[in-house]
């Protein structure tokens, strides 16, 4: 019987990663732990944490990620660039067919709604996404890389005049704007009518001509257009200067670049091209 015992106890397998889990309900739940490297248009520099995953020369600053089952959310997880495995993040995932949903972003006042699987933020930046579909067996390979797609598109008002010295600020009114994500299906939401983006002008664009500003909006894949007021006030909000720049065209991972003159009339086509991103619309006004 001694022997038997010890026999037993020898060949005794040790829990691992693929062992069961038993749950508070006696359930049982194999999982594989997964680490995914998000990859996309990104610069990849090891030298700070903080710069891990930049575009454009600007850093993101926050990654989410969403794991769901037969359409139900399993579990999430938020890192900031300040994680010791920004990035890199790691979940276990059981035994099964799973979508597993990333947005990184450097935008400001996130709001996360799981129950609309939204993504609103009030300020909107640089933001990428991908939907992957992962089926896990006891055989899957743990290590993941993930290529993440640019989902923001990006206004970009030349201006050909001077700046005066009284200039304060610049607000670019959008007829229709959109500031959040579905993360599921990565289309744009919670669309803003005439909301103003106030941009402060710094002392050193006063007096220069060819100064610029861009702003940022979630779109989709379908090209769509919408109507720009841009205006210019001194520190007392009295309105300097302004022009309606109407139906420009909007398509995700694309720079829509207007030029022209706000406070004299003329001006003239000056394109540009981006490089980070496909081919830029370029207008007057």
């Amino acid at each position: 019987m001694l022997a038997v015992l010890l026999l037993a106890a020898c060949t005794k397998s040790e829990l691992t990663e693929d062992a069961p889990e038993v749950g508070g309900d006696s359930t049982v739940v194999k999982t594989k732990k997964f680490k995914f490297t998000v990859k996309g248009d990104f610069t990849r520099d090891m030298g700070t944490r903080a710069d891990y995953l930049s575009a454009d020369g600007k850093s993101m600053t926050d990654l989410w990620v969403f794991d769901y089952m037969g359409g139900a959310l399993v579990q999430q997880l938020h890192q900031s660039s300040t994680d010791d495995d920004w990035g890199q993040p790691t979940m276990n995932l059981a035994y099964g067919s799973h979508h597993v949903y990333f947005v990184a972003s450097r935008g400001t006042g996130a709001t996360l709604n799981t129950t609309n699987c939204t993504l609103v933020f009030t300020k909107v930046l640089d933001a990428f996404w991908k939907d992957y579909s992962v089926d896990v067996v006891s055989t899957s390979n743990g290590n993941r890389a993930v290529t993440l797609d640019r989902v923001v598109s990006k206004l970009k008002l030349i201006f050909n005049d001077v700046i005066p010295a009284d200039a304060a600020t610049f607000n670019v009114i959008p007829s229709t704007w959109y500031y959040g994500i579905n993360y599921q299906t990565g289309a744009p939401t919670s669309a803003a009518t005439n909301q103003a983006v106030t941009i402060t002008i710094p002392s050193s664009s006063i007096g220069k001509t060819g100064e610029y500003l861009s702003i940022y909006g979630f779109s989709g894949t379908t090209e769509w257009t919408t109507d720009v007021t841009v205006n210019c006030k001194d520190g007392n909000s009295a309105v300097l200067g302004s022009a309606t720049i109407e139906d420009i065209p909007f398509v995700r991972n694309r720079a829509s670049e207007y030029t022209g003159n706000l406070f004299s009339s003329g001006g003239g086509l000056s394109p540009t091209l981006n490089a980070e991103w496909t081919a830029s619309y370029t207008g007057t006004w």
